[in-house]
């Protein structure tokens, strides 16, 4: 029997599991940030800079008072380890050996490289074996024609990302961002499990892992995140469904099937109506779709959208209220000046109270202080009788 929730209900239960529900769900302290990643399972990497990069902004949104040094701690801890999935993301330690199918993908890869990719790649890993963590730098500039752009990268660069999404190199990043590429075994701890999952126990996982970090999905949504190897979801699903392991849901008003945990068909759940400002790559914004029909909210990370064409800005961060979207905050800090600069603060047509702006007035000051800025100015506002007093310069 198919459960029949309102938007108002699956808002909760997804804000609830993505950490979303109140402030310092997680707790306080580095303590809190590992339980929030091995809570939400995967914790965006992004490069770009416009203000803390998207994995230490994701942890501050849910952990007050972050520190960036507890992300690279942990990973020494052996707690958490990097990887590419669906995306480049930070994941439980104890998760590695559902990586293990996407080595295997990129390793079939392999016996289409020609003979001198192979033999650079091997040497790559003989002098790391020998010297310990290198970077890309660290090797000849190898290049023998002009870089055409980003990801023109040159030939030992190639083969140090080979290696790596084949699970033979990992990688921790340095204070600039930079990746130092050392041997799994450095990596990983010989006592966590390396064994294969099967293409079932895979699908099981990334069901079961979607649905804790994000409490009500899609197949397609769960399905995301297996791209690379495409286990049977739809099939686990309809098996996990009868055995009652997983609830079909559907959300009133929407069309197709939805799928949650089924603890949440009673959970009593409480949103405190606190403000937050995330990153474009939080877990809660990964999927359009979900935010346009459950929120109603229609969002797109405008960096990667022709200048032309941009409505709110080049990085608009979304600013959540409750359970509503009150505003996109396109900024930027200028590092030099220690200032946070609101390029376009834009809010949505929606209510917004006096107690919800006071909110959102310390919700900026934090964020600024996050930023390493002590300064706030703001260039416009679709509204600026009411974002004037929101900032303090």
């Amino acid at each position: 029997m198919k459960l029949i929730l309102s938007k108002s209900q699956a808002r909760k239960i997804i804000l609830h599991a993505t950490g979303l529900s109140r402030y310092d769900q997680f707790g306080k302290g580095k303590a809190a940030t590992y339980k929030a990643i091995e809570h939400l399972g995967f914790i965006q990497v992004d490069t770009n800079y416009t203000v803390e990069r998207a994995h230490h902004h994701t942890l501050s949104s849910r952990v007050r008072n972050y520190q960036t040094d507890w992300l690279s701690e942990l990973q020494s801890e052996g707690m958490i380890y990097e990887f590419w999935t669906r995306d480049s993301g930070f994941m439980p330690m104890d998760e590695f050996r559902f990586s293990l199918p996407i080595h295997e993908v990129y390793r079939s890869k392999w016996k289409s490289y020609a003979g001198s990719e192979v033999n650079l790649m091997n040497q790559i890993l003989n002098r790391i074996a020998r010297e310990g963590p290198l970077r890309a730098k660290d090797f000849d500039n190898d290049r023998v024609t002009k870089s055409s752009g980003w990801w023109d990268w040159r030939p030992s660069k190639v083969a140090l990302e080979r290696l790596h999404f084949a699970g033979k190199l990992l990688a921790t990043r340095l204070k600039d961002f930079h990746k130092l590429y050392d041997l799994t075994d450095n990596i990983i701890p010989l006592d966590v499990n390396r064994e294969m999952p099967t293409a079932e126990e895979l699908a099981r996982h990334l069901i079961f892992r979607s649905l804790k970090a994000m409490g009500i999905a899609s197949a397609q949504e769960i399905s995301w995140s297996g791209r690379l190897t495409k286990p049977p979801i739809k099939a686990v699903l309809k098996e996990l469904v009868a055995a009652g392991q997983v609830s079909l849901v559907n959300i009133a008003g929407l069309k197709g099937d939805w799928y949650m945990l089924p603890e949440y068909e009673k959970k009593k759940i409480t949103l405190s109506g606190d403000v937050f400002i995330l990153s474009p790559f939080d877990p809660l914004n990964v999927f359009r779709r979900r935010l346009k029909e459950i929120f109603d909210f229609d969002y797109q990370v405008e960096c990667f959208v022709p200048e032309a064409k941009r409505k709110y800005g080049y990085f608009a961060l979304p600013v959540l209220a409750g359970d509503t979207f009150i505003a996109r905050m396109d900024c930027k800090a200028d590092r030099k000046e220690n200032r946070l600069i609101i390029h376009n603060l834009h809010f949505e047509p929606v209510k917004i109270s006096k107690v919800t702006l006071d909110k959102f007035r310390k919700a900026i000051v934090a964020f600024a202080r996050f930023n390493g800025c002590n300064q706030i100015t703001l260039a416009r506002s679709n509204k600026k009788a009411m974002a004037k007093p929101l900032i303090k310069s």
